[in-house]
Formats: structure tokens, C-alpha cells, sequence
């Protein structure tokens, strides 16, 4: 394990975007029209007709614009992904965060693996060798998933609510952290010299482990709740020699959990990390830290050295169930958590499952705060989310608006965000109602790492470990080829499997050539319910 004390100043960084524009809308339509350089007027009725006053004037600047909670909102970015010129969802749902007030919501956002060096590193040729190491095997993932349970440590309040945000590896890391928390509690405050202690306990698995775990959380820690994990594509193992934490793959602690996956990542180490569920034998193997249930007679011991079982044996027992929704999304991995165009180039496939997840916030009554103007910018209509989600109009089709519109393939150059104006006043583009926007983004282009960079190839022919949840929930693996197949969707005839409508729209267009839109995943379209 790294160096906790070397590391301590090192994973947090954070962005301010301060928007000046003002709006005014109507609940009854998200279609808006330009009637000065600061009022907006919506398109219906006569354009004489009052219109309500702007959800700047009605609720602030942000909405929700007071929550009885305060909320602590972490953010883990992907592989190499930081502030650049290419951000991914994480940066962007960082900038749309409320920050001016710490006494109602407080950010945290950390780099991703790979994008930062230990301060102990002198010469500037170790300093990129860390990183490259950081990146492949994920060297710095233990500093990684500290940094976040220390921000926790020391800003925890009773009654918080914590909400946490991950894309790739750094959705790993969020639910790490949710793991670590689950597992061995939140120490209070101060305490920095117990934080890699209580890690190291946390990342054992061995039986021992989990009873000195136990042991550790009940004399140190307190228990907290997460109220929403959010990620966008969790892949299946970490750096190039597979990692497996505990409670990663389920946790009783979190409240709701929000999960946007990709049906067109076909790389050997970018599987998809589910969130699974144990069985009713397994589930009552569980013994609360608090003694509120008991085991009942009976019920055979989890086998040692089994993680499931054992995470389901030494884990709280909690008087909810999870909220899990897992939703598939045409795209690859980029596609989904961002970064694979540009700053500021519309329509990207990426911001459909972004405004996806920003909605889910507000249907779970999760407390995030976000500025109005950055809904906007996103292609969301605040009147739509607050005070309550309002059911979203049926999707448009691609030769639904006065011209057919068709698949846009892969650009050979990297595409070019249109000059920034001077004065920062809304386009055409911000105006557009979030269906327009649906479906420009639904044809944009997908980006295939594997037909973009021949070097990922290498790992497609190198025999890997490959694990799958079998239908009575036990595990199973394989070692074997990858050569470039399309992700596995598990138990799509007993539990069904729940996809995107904008996939539907995607599918039902065609490119230029005739081509249409097959998703690489096995998507069985008799098993599918299609989500909003």
C-alpha cells in the first residue's frame, strides 16, 4: 500500500462555473424563443400572454434552492480523465454543482487514476513513470479510495446526505468508497492515523479480516448511509492485474444506486461491473453491527475464503433494500461517461445518459443542488425537475422533424467545438427542447476504441480471467480469448433487461449507406423494457 502520509495533500481539486444567463419557461413547454438579451419568452400561446416568472426569480439560481440536509457530493473521475480539453461527465456534473455554500452542499472532486504523482517522486522521468504505473495496474487506487473516505471523515455532520459519482475506474473507486464505509464504518473527525488501518482492514478478505473489521467499526466508527452512488460504465477489473474489493458489486448501505452502462464496449479489460444481487439463502446469512436481526437456525455458514459470502455473513443487515437501476445506453465507453470529443461539440452521444443520471438525482429526491444555467446548458428544462420530474413527451423519430436525419459515422479528425461568443449569451443550440436534442444526440457518432487505436488489439488476444453470475446467483469463471466480442448481458429472460429509448431511436434510423444500428452487446430486444 502507498504511503498514506506521503499522499494526503493530493486527490482534490475543484471547478467553478459561475452562469450569468436568465430564463423564463412554461411547465407546458420546453420550447423557447429569443425576446432579449436577457428574457426569454416561450413559444407557445400568442407571445403577448404573461409568462411565469424565470426559475432563476422562482427558485434562485439553483434547484432545489434549499434542501433540509446538507449534502456532500464526491466526484471520481475516469482513467487519465482530469480538466482538459476533452471532459468527461464528471467534470461537467462537477461545473453544474452548487459550491458557494458549504453549509448546504459540499464538492469534492478527485482526478482520475494515472493523472497525479506521490509528492516523495523528485525527477520528472519517475513522476511519469508513477503515472503510466498508476494508469496500467492502478498503483495509487488504495490513495484514491482514502482521499474520499478522509474528505468523509472530516466533513461528515449527523443527518448528511452522501452522494457519490464515478466514470470508469473512478466509478470503481465511488463504489470502493462505498464498500469501505459499508465495511468498517466512518471514523470522526481528526482521526488521519486510523484511516490506512481502517483501509487495510477494509481491503482484507479472509475471514480473520472481516471479524477484526467488525470489531474496528463497532468500537471507532459511526454508521452512515449513502444516499446516491451514481456511475457511468464501471469496468469489471482495475489495471492490468485484477482487483476485487469488497462490496462493490452490492451494498446495503447505499440507498439508491444509479448505474449507465455501455452496449458497444467490446475490449477485453472494459467489461461491464454490475451491480449483483445475493440470493435469499445468502441474504440471511447477514448479522447487523447493531443486532437488529438475527440468524435465523438452520442456514448454512458461508464458506471461507468466499467474498460474497463472506461480504453477506459480516455486513449490516439494513431496514431498506437498494433502489438498483440499471440502464444500457448505445455507445461505447466514452460514449457513456464522456471525453470522447471535444469541449463544447454537440450533439455527443455522452450527454444522453449524462441527463439521464442528472434526472434519476431529482426523481430520488437525493438533495444535489444544481445550478439553473448548467441544466440548460446540458439540454435539461429545470421546469421539468423541480418541484417534481415531470413525465418526459414521447421520443421523435429521425424523419420526425421536417427532414430526415441520419447516423453520423465516426469523423477522421477529431471534431471542432464552435467559437465561444464573447458575451456568453445562450445559442440556438441551449434553446432546442431536451427531444430535439435526444435525438441529435442518438445518431451522433460512436467511437470504437478498438477501430480507432490498433495497439488495444494486443490484450484482445492475450487469454484472460473472465467471471459471470450464474442464473442461482453463485460465480463462475473462464479463462479465453477476448478477440473483440461485444459485452454479455446476464439473465436478460428472468429479470429482463432495461435499455434507453434512445437506443430505439438509433435503431430504427440508418446511415447514410443504408447501414442500421446493431448494438455489439448480445441485446435480446424481446427481453427489453425501454426507459426514459
Amino acid at each position: 500500500m502507498a504511503n498514506y502520509n506521503d499522499n494526503q495533500a493530493r486527490l482534490s481539486t475543484a471547478t467553478t462555473i459561475n452562469g450569468a444567463d436568465q430564463w423564463e419557461s412554461t411547465a407546458q413547454s420546453s420550447s423557447f424563443t429569443k425576446t432579449s438579451s436577457f428574457s426569454y419568452t416561450s413559444s407557445s400561446g400568442n407571445g403577448n400572454e404573461e409568462q411565469p416568472a424565470s426559475p432563476q426569480r422562482r427558485y434562485g439560481d439553483t434547484i432545489p434552492p434549499s434542501h433540509p440536509n446538507r449534502t456532500l457530493v464526491l466526484c471520481f473521475d475516469g482513467t487519465g480523465d482530469q480538466f482538459d480539453a476533452d471532459n468527461s461527465n464528471i467534470v461537467e456534473l462537477f461545473a453544474m454543482l452548487k459550491k458557494d455554500d458549504p453549509d448546504k452542499q459540499l464538492v469534492y472532486y478527485q482526478a482520475g487514476i494515472g493523472t497525479y504523482t506521490t509528492p516523495q517522486i523528485a525527477t520528472p522521468l519517475m513522476a511519469k513513470f508513477s503515472q503510466k504505473l498508476d494508469m496500467a495496474v492502478a498503483w495509487n487506487l488504495d490513495a484514491h479510495i482514502m482521499g474520499g473516505y478522509e474528505f468523509l471523515m472530516q466533513n461528515y455532520r449527523a443527518g448528511d446526505k452522501i452522494c457519490i459519482f464515478g466514470f470508469s475506474r473512478g466509478a470503481y473507486t465511488a463504489r470502493c468508497l462505498a464498500g469501505m464505509v459499508h465495511k468498517v464504518g466512518l471514523l470522526p473527525a481528526c482521526n488521519h492515523q486510523q484511516v490506512p488501518f481502517a483501509y487495510k482492514m477494509y481491503s482484507k478478505m479472509d475471514d480473520e479480516g472481516w471479524k477484526q473489521s467488525n470489531g474496528f467499526k463497532k468500537t471507532f466508527s459511526i454508521d452512515v448511509n449513502i444516499e446516491f452512488l451514481g456511475v457511468w460504465d464501471t469496468v469489471c477489473s482495475v489495471g492490468l492485474i485484477p482487483r476485487h474489493m469488497p462490496f462493490t458489486t452490492s451494498n446495503t448501505v447505499v440507498k439508491t444506486f444509479r448505474h449507465a452502462v455501455s452496449l458497444d464496449e467490446r475490449r477485453a479489460k472494459f467489461k461491464a461491473n454490475l451491480w449483483n444481487r445475493p440470493n435469499a439463502v445468502e441474504e440471511n446469512l447477514s448479522i447487523s453491527d447493531k443486532q437488529k436481526k438475527k440468524k435465523k437456525e438452520g442456514i448454512a455458514k458461508a464458506k471461507k475464503g468466499a467474498i460474497k459470502k463472506l461480504e453477506n455473513k459480516y455486513g449490516d443487515k439494513e431496514d431498506f433494500e437498494t433502489d438498483i437501476d440499471e440502464v444500457w445506453f448505445a455507445g461505447c465507453h466514452c460514449d457513456i461517461g464522456g471525453g470522447s470529443v471535444g469541449n463544447g461539440v454537440n450533439p455527443s452521444l455522452a450527454r444522453i445518459p449524462f441527463r439521464w443520471m442528472i434526472r434519476e438525482c431529482f426523481k430520488t429526491n437525493s438533495g444535489i443542488m444544481f445550478h439553473v444555467d448548467g441544466l440548460r446548458r446540458a439540454g435539461l428544462n429545470p421546469d421539468s425537475l423541480y418541484p417534481y420530474v415531470t413525465p418526459r413527451p414521447p421520443a421523435l423519430s429521425a424523419g420526425s422533424i421536417g427532414q430526415t436525419m441520419y447516423i453520423r459515422d465516426t469523423p477522421r479528425t477529431p471534431e471542432v467545438p464552435p467559437p465561444e461568443e464573447e458575451n456568453l449569451l445562450p445559442t440556438e443550440e441551449m434553446l432546442e427542447t431536451e427531444e430535439e436534442a435526444e435525438l441529435k444526440d442518438a445518431l451522433s457518432p460512436i467511437y470504437d476504441q478498438l477501430s480507432l487505436a490498433w495497439f488495444w488489439w494486443l490484450l484482445e488476444f492475450l487469454p484472460m480471467k473472465q467471471k459471470f453470475q450464474k442464473g442461482d446467483n453463485s460465480w463462475s469463471a473462464y479463462f479465453g480469448w477476448n478477440l473483440g466480442r461485444g459485452r454479455f448481458i446476464p439473465k436478460q429472460k428472468s429479470r429482463g433487461v432495461r435499455v434507453h429509448r434512445s437506443v430505439k431511436i438509433r435503431m430504427e434510423a440508418e446511415h447514410l449507406n443504408g447501414k442500421k444500428y446493431e448494438p455489439k452487446a448480445n441485446l435480446k430486444l424481446e427481453n427489453v423494457t425501454w426507459v426514459d
